[in-house]
């Protein structure tokens, strides 16, 4: 079995600042960090790779800088890296992505061995559009799973997978063939501890560099600014709200007391709502 893990290395968003004058999010000093609802999808893959066997490959479009995300997933116990960097992918959307990743992915399964599962998180902290994962499964041609809580089985005889996957109205169990996409909700395990071992290979580890060409990238007008057609007008920091948040001595009866509190503050709501239940 032969599963690929997209990752990407993002911003710390809890230190990230807007500059109040050009309203662009200022990067510099800012620590990076492996997109943490990626986490949860490499341990998806350790956990499957664990009881089935085969090799995990990480893949990250990125700067040169991403090769340290790569390095600390290697330590987790991933087999291998493949960094894809190029000047021409700066500035990036998710549609020039999702092609220069597909595309990576296919080489990767012909390098490497045809790839059974893709995984990603189900979105970034960046950007938290979700549609890098269901970008690539498009390109690709692969079924897709989203928002996926928990693998339940995993049948590679007949190249077949079920999985749970979170809703609105509840839990769906789906069951579909291999090969597939999977992209992993929040908080659905907890990522390993990476052994010494690891950490050692990690260190010494090849990172495998792919520039667009070396990728099979044929037309890189699909890439970068010039295949984008995303544009971002405007980065702000919300305004602080003018009116302050109220304390509510709660009491014995704090329910009461907030009802209370809320209609005291608003009492057009109280009349409307009054007129709500006369009229049902």
């Amino acid at each position: 079995m032969h599963n690929v893990v997209c990752i990407k290395q993002v911003p710390d968003s809890a230190q990230i600042r807007v500059h109040p004058v050009t309203n662009t999010i200022m990067r510099q000093g800012v620590p990076t960090i492996i997109n943490p609802y990626d986490l949860f999808a490499l341990e998806a893959a350790l956990e499957l790779r664990d009881r089935f066997g085969g090799e995990i490959t990480v893949l990250t479009m990125g700067p040169p800088s991403a090769e340290d995300s790569l390095r600390k997933a290697l330590t987790y116990g991933a087999d291998r890296a493949v960094l894809l960097t190029d000047r021409c992918f700066a500035g990036s959307d998710t549609l020039a992505t999702t092609y220069a990743l597909a595309t990576a992915i296919r080489k990767i399964g012909n390098e490497y061995g045809p790839t059974n599962l893709i995984f990603t998180g189900k979105q970034t902290i960046d950007g938290d559009t979700a549609q890098v994962g269901p970008g690539i499964a498009k390109r690709l041609g692969v079924l897709q799973l989203t928002y996926v809580a928990k693998v339940r089985s995993l049948d590679l005889a007949a190249h077949t997978i079920e999985a749970e996957r979170r809703s609105e109205g509840g839990v769906q169990v789906l069951h579909t063939r291999l090969p597939c996409l999977i992209t992993m909700l929040e908080a659905t395990n907890q990522i390993r501890r990476g052994a010494m071992p690891d950490a050692l290979r990690a260190a010494r580890a090849q990172i495998v560099k792919w520039s667009a060409n070396d990728a099979g990238i044929e037309d890189v007008s699909k890439c970068g600014l010039k295949g984008s057609p995303t544009v971002v007008k405007r980065v702000f920091a919300p305004s602080a709200r003018a009116e302050k948040a109220a304390l509510v001595e709660a009491g014995e009866q704090p329910a009461q007391a907030l009802i209370d509190a809320i209609f005291k503050r608003q009492p057009k709501l109280e009349t409307d709502l009054a007129a709500l239940v006369r009229d049902a």
